[in-house]
């Protein structure tokens, strides 16, 4: 049932003497390999103090495992250098007063520090210079929230020789805030309105313990030597977890399915009839090009920075984007992005061709009698960028944090009321939050579809 990478290899390239046509993509790829992809980065993660968020050494020896797999395969590696903004708290804030404790919530890119002083209220919205005269060199400003930034006020309170800042907030509850990007060195922190009033004028105890300021990054990519450069199908999964945990199913489990693609699609390069191996991905028409993405969970920073730094004919040349985050949830849906809107639920359609794209893997579960389903794109992930710049994209999902439903349960199985992730997010997501089943069919619905659009893209208007 499956789709083979190579159809008419003679006629696409013909080649003296002619060339063997390999067995399907999708007959070579299985969930036991990507497994194993899946069990070395959880061996990273461990060896690196449980994640392998980016800007860290788990990160970092993740992206060096995917390209040492990608040169023994054959593939010449290149990896994209970049800068991010980097923020880790390694233990809970602090605001006390005497005795008591208060609750309270850190600024993203607080600065570090333990701090003792008198809160000190800052007339009006401590906007401008001149509302901090009565701040006394090391004391805690007490800012009320509004009107300029919440950066502009850490700075000002900074400038004018604060220990540290508490920003009040306009309701019960501290705020969930940033400073926006790294270089406020004093603790920053947020209250409740009346925590706020309740600390005013006192002798208060600030203390974040934090990391802030500029990382490096990188993504990394791979590509066929054959196939046409002006018609590129570009594959893509972000490699790096959140600092919580070591994100086995989000995202390794997409990386490492499109890692064994890429290592099964090199061994499929055409042999000859004496068998001499011809150069690395003669077996396709159209460029393949397998991107692996650094900080998706910091706001899909390194597929933003690589769409943003393509010129014009590098846009034009990609004719497709196919993005696999989540693909093994352990209480699945096979859930396919709604490339034509047909579901008429969130977001529009993409770019033209998108519906093409869903059809396709909608034509992989029909063959195998398995059911799916829509999901929208919600630009949460690395298909965003791709999409604002006008190339059709598709691609897999099998959920997070969302409860699977009821009739969800009776198509798909699993329990309902339970969501499909409940590790997303946390350290427990480890490689037993792996869905054995949906890893499989998965990795075949993504080599199947790319073994199609390897050869022939989708028609477009």
């Amino acid at each position: 049932m499956h789709v083979h990478l190579l159809a008419a290899l003679a006629v696409v390239f013909p080649m003296t003497p002619t060339p063997y046509s390999p067995p399907a993509l999708a007959d070579r790829v299985s969930g036991a390999a990507v497994k194993k992809h899946l069990e070395a980065l959880q061996s990273i993660a461990t060896a690196a103090g449980g994640n392998r968020a980016a800007g860290t050494r788990g990160y970092e020896a993740s992206a060096d495992y995917v390209i040492e797999q990608l040169r023994q395969a054959g593939y010449q590696v290149r990896s994209q250098v970049f800068t991010f903004p980097y923020f880790r708290e390694s233990s809970p804030p602090v605001l006390r007063t005497g005795g008591s404790s208060h609750l309270v919530s850190t600024l993203k890119y607080s600065g570090s520090g333990d701090v003792r002083g008198t809160a000190t209220p800052v007339p009006g919205q401590g906007c401008a210079v001149g509302d901090y005269r009565t701040v006394a060199r090391g004391s805690v400003a007490l800012v009320q929230r509004g009107t300029c930034s919440f950066e502009d006020k850490a700075r000002l309170a900074q400038s004018a020789g604060a220990g540290a800042m508490i920003l009040v907030n306009n309701d019960g509850e501290p705020p969930h805030a940033t400073l926006e990007k790294p270089g406020v060195r004093i603790p920053v922190v947020a209250v409740g309105r009346s925590t706020g009033s309740r600390v005013s004028g006192r002798q208060v105890r600030v203390r974040v313990k934090a990391e802030s300021g500029s990382r490096t990054t990188r993504n990394v990519f791979a590509e066929t030597q054959g196939g046409d450069p002006n018609r590129v199908v570009m594959l893509g999964a972000h490699l790096d977890s959140v600092q919580e945990g070591p994100g086995i199913n989000d995202n390794g489990s997409g990386a490492g399915a499109l890692l064994e693609i890429a290592r099964q699609l090199a061994a499929t390069s055409a042999r000859t009839s004496n068998g001499q191996v011809a150069p690395l991905g003669t077996a396709v028409s159209n460029r393949v090009r397998f991107a692996w993405w650094g900080a998706e969970e910091l706001g899909l920073l390194g597929s933003k920075h690589y769409v943003q730094h393509l010129s014009s004919a590098e846009k034009k040349s990609i004719a497709l984007y196919l993005n696999f985050d989540m693909i093994a949830s352990k209480n699945f849906t096979y859930g396919i992005y709604d490339g034509d809107d047909s579901d008429k639920d969130g977001a529009g359609p993409g770019p033209e061709g998108s519906g093409a794209i869903e059809k396709a893997f909608q034509d992989f579960y029909r063959k195998r009698g398995l059911p799916f389903t829509g999901t929208d794109f919600t630009g949460r992930s690395d298909y965003g960028p791709f999409i604002e710049a006008g190339i059709p994209a598709g691609g897999l999902f099998t959920g997070s944090e969302t409860v699977k439903t009821p009739a969800e349960a009776r198509l798909f199985g699993g329990t309902a009321g339970v969501a499909k992730d409940a590790c997303y997010h946390k350290s427990c997501d480890t490689i037993t939050n792996i869905n054995d089943t949906a890893l499989d069919v998965n990795s075949d619905a993504i080599a199947t579809v790319l073994s199609k659009f390897a050869t022939r893209l989708p028609r477009r208007r």
